[in-house]
């Protein structure tokens, strides 16, 4: 029997209401692709001792590489405040994002010699100031994993569309997501404490469209869990959750990212 979940909504009807969290704590996703299967994770909460701001934290892992990333950020707007970016395999690095009124400051640390140590504390090998684009309407600069979020303002709206702005190492995008009628698709994913959810739901489709902001001084690296080029995100039409996301990856070409697992939020959360 399928579970049908509530989703509270990424913000109240009420622009003046405190925006409230996804009934979803945890989103986890997986692609099969040739011999690897990538697997990735988000979750969603608010931040420890900072009122009014959230956290979001996000797994990635392909082989033997893996990318944790850590944002806080406005959940009215999105606007992001702190990210960090820690990356394993060959090339070990750790990254965080301080986001200001005019820019974002970048700094760099590699593990030298120091590799058992935590992130934080490996040696600071570049600092780099990077200005904000010309921004219209004040919009807010944003993270890419905050875009599932933000794009649960459109759900109950077919046809309507937001223009946000994301940063991503060097480089800004604006993003234009619009919703529509979506298709039916096949979905087979746990949900934590009920067990196995499967069969055909209808959805609501967020269609993504990328293009470059400013002058972009590092090759193109816009990815969504690793997608790129013209993103399709599929919500379910009744509980909002992101069940699907469609795209191009490097070397494959079109592929679908499925919803594998979701843990629910606790009336405590």
């Amino acid at each position: 029997m399928l579970f049908f979940l509530h989703f509270a909504g990424f913000l109240e009807a009420n622009d003046t209401q405190s925006p409230l969290l996804p009934d979803w704590r945890i989103l986890e996703f997986e692609q099969r692709a040739f011999f690897a299967t990538a697997k990735s994770s988000l979750e969603i909460m608010e931040a420890p001792d900072r009122p009014g701001q959230w956290a979001l934290s996000a797994n990635s892992s392909v082989l033997d590489n893996s990318e944790e990333v850590f944002l806080l950020f406005n959940p009215t707007d999105g606007q992001a405040l702190y990210r960090t970016r820690l990356s394993r395999g060959q090339d070990q690095r750790f990254k965080t994002f301080h986001y200001g009124e005019n820019g974002v400051r970048r700094e760099r640390r590699d593990p030298g010699e120091n590799a058992a140590a935590a992130p934080e504390e490996w040696k600071l090998s570049s600092i780099k100031e990077i200005a904000y684009p010309s921004l219209t309407n004040n919009r807010a600069v944003t993270d890419v994993y905050a875009l599932i979020l933000l794009a649960s303002q459109l759900l109950e709206e077919p046809g309507r569309s937001l223009d946000v702005v994301v940063h991503t190492e060097f480089n800004f995008y604006t993003v234009k997501m619009t919703s529509s009628s979506g298709i039916s698709i096949n979905v087979d994913y746990e949900l934590d404490g009920v067990g196995k959810i499967t069969g055909k739901r209808n959805t609501t489709a967020v269609k993504l469209k990328i293009s470059p902001l400013g002058e972009s001084p590092e090759d193109p690296d816009f990815s969504l869990l690793g997608l790129h080029g013209y993103i399709i995100m599929f919500f379910d039409k009744e509980s909002g959750l992101l069940l699907r996301l469609l795209g191009q990856a490097p070397r494959i070409g079109e592929t679908e990212i499925n919803l594998k697992k979701t843990v629910l939020r606790t009336p405590q959360e």
